[in-house]
């Protein structure tokens, strides 16, 4: 009985096999279009159409505002009484404090 063993030129072109397999997995997983690098895309993706969605909803949002503004001139009054306390003539401002709850003696 003879043991045969593989000759070293076949055990070293099996060695380069493996590691050029090895080099093409981890270029497939790390590298420039690897999984790595499509997964990071695909997550930025949804960021930004997330944001896209939230700036059309902000855009729709502020486009009524200014029609109510240009069309609606009770919108205009307001804002002239909510953000600068402006009044009609003849109406009368009451400022209502609240008063401390009284303490029992």
């Amino acid at each position: 009985m003879s043991s045969r063993r593989p000759a070293p030129a076949r055990t070293v072109v099996h060695l380069l096999l493996l590691l050029v397999a090895s080099v093409i997995v981890v270029d497939a997983l790390v590298g420039d279009r690897g999984l790595l690098a499509i997964l990071r895309a695909r997550h930025e993706y949804d960021e930004l159409s997330a944001s896209v969605t939230r700036q059309r909803t902000e855009n729709a949002r502020l486009r009524e505002t200014a029609r109510r503004l240009r069309e609606d001139p009770s919108a205009i009054e307001e804002i002239a009484r909510r953000e600068l306390g402006l009044i009609k003539p003849g109406e009368r401002v009451f400022i209502v404090k609240d008063l401390p709850p009284p303490q029992k003696p």
